[in-house]
């Protein structure tokens, strides 16, 4: 943000009433000297936070302990999301070796996914993971466009998706399509919706999930508008809130309805935000360089969906 600019922008009275601007007055700088930093994730057990550095082929930790910053894994794929599944195992979007991976509780690799009726899928970007234990993940073309995130390549499959991986036979299957870029994804948290960012086309499309995993064609929830906003990844809040990573424009807050209820201002263009922290209220920022942080007023809601998480629910 500019020099005198308040981290926190309030359009509707809403963002004030519903607590969304208490807490800290401004970002704490937990980490700086990233290429591109994206995809953070809270992980309770370890009260660590892990992000990926993209073009410097790494992912980083940050212990909420000490605030020590170390390496969690070099060679890494040019990894880009990350988040947790129903027992707690890191899920990791890998660009540049174009899969979805799963790293267990004894540190080995086990490959979820990585090709698309035999073809092999883009560059996937951000996963998220239903009650069901099914993982839902977007494929867009980043990480072959260059070989600054990944390795250039043309796509075998000719689209940019989003899939959805089968807890019981790991088949993966197509879910929705007609994406310039599909990004971020989040799931209400009744799971009946899944909200997805098209990064290239400027929007939050959101989509009615059925129960048998297919998903309805979807409509706009939220268009990015002026600013240098294009929207990344996506995260509620216990309200019913939606918060999205918005590039330059820094982080959008919407009510249900789809206003846009305020901003939160950062001085770099925003990639990613995750909740964490004992609460799940400190919102985890990487925009471009670094590693931010907020205590909010607000209270983030779990990564893994509704239900009981044995690995951290009391």
């Amino acid at each position: 943000m500019t020099s005198g600019q308040p981290m926190y922008e309030k359009f509707d009275d809403r963002f004030r009433t519903g607590k969304c601007m208490n807490g800290d007055d401004g970002l704490e700088v937990l980490y700086t000297g990233c290429r591109w930093a994206e995809g953070p994730v809270y992980v309770p057990a370890w009260r660590q936070l892990i992000w990926s550095d993209i073009p410097n082929d790494r992912m980083l930790r940050w212990d909420e302990e000490t605030g020590a910053v170390a390496v969690f894994r070099r060679g890494a794929g040019h990894t880009n999301g990350n988040t947790l599944d129903r027992q707690g195992r890191l899920v990791t979007c890998e660009q540049g070796n174009r899969r979805v991976t799963r790293t267990e509780h004894d540190g080995t690799v086990t490959v979820l996914a990585d090709r698309w009726q035999g073809k092999r899928l883009n560059s996937p970007n951000d996963a998220a993971v239903k009650s069901d234990g099914s993982i839902w993940f977007s494929d867009p073309d980043f990480g072959i466009t260059s070989d600054y995130e990944g390795y250039v390549a043309l796509s075998e499959i000719g689209a940019n998706n989003v899939y959805r991986i089968d807890p019981g036979t790991g088949e993966v299957r197509l879910v929705a399509d007609c994406f310039e870029a599909p990004n971020g994804l989040v799931f209400s948290a009744d799971e009946q919706q899944l909200f997805v960012s098209d990064t290239r086309a400027g929007f939050i499309r959101v989509f009615d999930v059925r129960d048998d995993g297919t998903l309805s064609d979807g409509k706009v929830f939220a268009e990015a508008g002026a600013g240098g906003a294009r929207f990344d990844n996506l995260r509620f809040d216990n309200g019913g809130r939606l918060w999205a990573a918005a590039m330059g424009d820094g982080v959008h807050c919407y009510d249900p309805d789809g206003t846009l209820l305020g901003r939160l201002n950062v001085p770099e263009s925003v990639s990613n935000i995750a909740w964490g922290g004992a609460k799940r209220n400190r919102l985890f920022i990487t925009a471009e360089t670094s590693l931010y942080s907020v205590v909010m007023g607000v209270t983030g809601t779990h990564p893994t969906g509704p239900g009981r998480r044995p690995w951290l629910d009391a």
